[in-house]
């Protein structure tokens, strides 16, 4: 169904030229063409655009689905067999690497990508290279989302079944537990795709969407979710128990904290000052990520060597981001002295820190027609991020709470948002991965900071471990 619209292909060929207006009922059901998922057994009406509830008088669509269940069964004991020759032969094995001198399995698996789903695909294995993150996911119980007669039985996605009945938790935990267990090369993330598709109506489709947007609607449905539990079982109750996540490092956005908050969540001071009476005024926002312009100067140095001024680097981002602005005449602040709107100054500081600090680099610039891609090469450390002097209160950090390591980075290749590819680079138990789609490649540290990144996961270091800085 998803690889290069096969399925629909289908259902546009087998479309009957109606050339009477009046249609018989016959003539309707016709148009009506379905396909069935071999993996997920749900069945699809293109014209409908809805997954079907309903089956025949005679039950076929249910035969079907036995039939295709009985071939699985078979197959999988031969696959099985097979496989257990495979790696008892480890020549044949390609997922075997040398590793100081001796022989290891690679045990990541792919994504695979179900039309144009690589934007998912990217941030669902940087995710999951971010331990703490990934671990309360894996270690969360299983949600059974039936009862009665159809308990233990497949699920087929169904109209019927209603948004009530979907839960983006599980589905995300699941795909967790699928990656690194070695088991397969790469996993089908369908379930996943489809409750994305039931909760987020904005990555429906199959056109190519924004990472860094999917990310941010993926933790806040995660996070909302989280909160109200699922089935009457709240998830916070777990995070409270975590001892990891304590309440000191919890961070609330809209209401409780939840792991989404107490990982990712950090807090911002943004000061204005009134240019005219000196009037200031503060506020705190909370965060789970911060979005930093590349500044102008840069933005024509596409490439690493290339030699037309100094090299753009993520600290002169973050003091972009971070430096007193004035404010333009589109932008002028309400003061409340004044009492009328007047030019102002800018400044944001970091009030708290999180665990994992996320920063996207802002490449897609609106001009006046079109979305252009600011391609310009940014220099980044794999160890040492040094966040100190962007603190509103470094005082009272400790000497390693403010170095963060590199976990995870999303690369988009090409030029516009609405096309390209993306990939990851992730690290795994001190190795460097490249994941793109169904595709795992060990690679090295050299590779990844060449990379043009996109969007950057950095871990709050735990011990001391060197003395590189930004």
């Amino acid at each position: 169904r998803y690889v290069n619209g096969h399925a629909k292909k289908h259902y546009e060929d087998a479309q009957i030229p109606m050339t009477n207006h009046k249609k018989t009922e016959k003539q309707e059901k016709v148009q009506h063409t379905v396909c069935m998922d071999c993996s997920s057994y749900s069945t699809y009406c293109y014209r409908c655009d809805d997954f079907v509830v309903n089956d025949t008088k005679m039950g076929l669509v249910q035969k079907v689905r036995e039939h295709l269940q009985n071939l699985e069964n078979s197959a999988f004991t031969s696959d099985r067999h097979r496989k257990r020759k495979l790696l008892e032969n480890s020549s044949l094995n390609s997922k075997l690497l040398k590793v100081n001198g001796s022989t290891t399995a690679v045990c990541a698996t792919g994504l695979r990508n179900l039309g144009n789903t690589c934007f998912m695909n990217a941030i669902l294995q940087s995710l999951s290279n971010i331990q703490q993150f990934c671990c309360y996911f894996k270690e969360l119980p299983a949600v059974e989302l039936r009862n009665g007669k159809t308990a233990g039985r497949r699920t087929y996605h169904t109209r019927s079944q209603g948004d009530n009945n979907v839960s983006l938790v599980e589905e995300f935990r699941k795909t967790l537990c699928a990656l690194w267990q070695g088991s397969q090369t790469a996993f089908s993330p369908e379930s996943l795709f489809y409750v994305v598709w039931k909760i987020m109506p904005n990555f429906r489709g199959y056109q190519q969407q924004d990472a860094h947007e999917f990310m941010r609607y993926l933790l806040d449905h995660l996070h909302l979710e989280l909160q109200g539990g699922f089935n009457g079982v709240s998830r916070s109750v777990i995070l409270q128990e975590n001892s990891n996540l304590s309440a000191s490092n919890k961070c609330c956005i809209n209401g409780a904290s939840t792991v989404v908050t107490a990982i990712f969540g950090g807090i911002l001071q943004n000061e204005v000052n009134c240019l005219i009476c000196g009037t200031e005024s503060r506020k705190f926002d909370p965060f789970l990520d911060l979005s930093l312009d590349i500044p102008s100067q840069f933005r024509n140095k596409r490439t690493k060597n290339q030699e037309n001024g100094p090299m753009c680097t993520l600290r002169d981002c973050l003091r972009s981001f971070t430096d007193l602005e004035e404010l333009d005449e589109t932008e002028l602040y309400m003061c409340h002295k004044c009492k009328k709107k007047q030019k102002s100054t800018k400044k944001f500081w970091i009030q708290k820190l999180p665990k994992v600090l996320c920063l996207h680099l802002k490449r897609f610039h609106w001009t006046a027609y079109l979305r252009n891609k600011v391609d310009t090469y940014v220099e980044f450390p794999l160890r040492g991020l040094d966040m100190k002097c962007y603190l509103l209160e470094p005082e009272n950090s400790g000497p390693e709470s403010c170095l963060y390591d590199l976990a995870a980075v999303v690369v988009h290749h090409g030029s516009g948002v609405g096309s390209g590819h993306y990939t990851a680079y992730a690290a795994h138990e001190g190795r460097w991965f490249h994941f793109n789609d169904s595709t795992v490649t060990l690679t090295d540290e050299e590779t990844v900071v060449k990379a043009k990144a996109y969007i950057l996961f950095y871990v709050e270091r735990q011990a001391k471990s060197g003395s590189d800085k930004l």
